[in-house]
């Protein structure tokens, strides 16, 4: 303890105690987490579009605007149409492209 000082060493040892407790903390949320999602699904819903609802909801609705323009920019650029009416009014069915 001598090399970096007896009261700087305590501080390094609660920090790290800190971060240990969040880390234990972190990972039951993420054990609650899974439960959730896998009650949703349990009942039908799908569990991929739903982690994009929540990321979708975490946006501002400029940020969230801005990423709906982009992709639409973008598939139009190579020249696929993922919306339902798009591909309808090419004929494609849900699986062709």
């Amino acid at each position: 303890m001598d090399a970096i000082g007896d009261s700087a060493a305590k501080q390094l040892k609660s920090f790290i105690e800190r971060i240990e407790r969040l880390e234990e903390e972190k990972a039951a949320l993420g054990d609650d987490l899974k439960a959730v999602y896998a009650e949703a699904k349990a009942f039908g819903f799908d569990t991929k579009i739903m982690r994009q609802v929540v990321k979708l909801r975490k946006l501002d609705g400029r940020d969230r605007d801005e990423q709906a323009a982009l992709l639409d920019l973008y598939c139009a650029a190579i020249g696929f149409d993922y919306t339902p009416l798009g591909r309808s009014a090419r004929g494609l069915g849900k699986g062709d492209e």
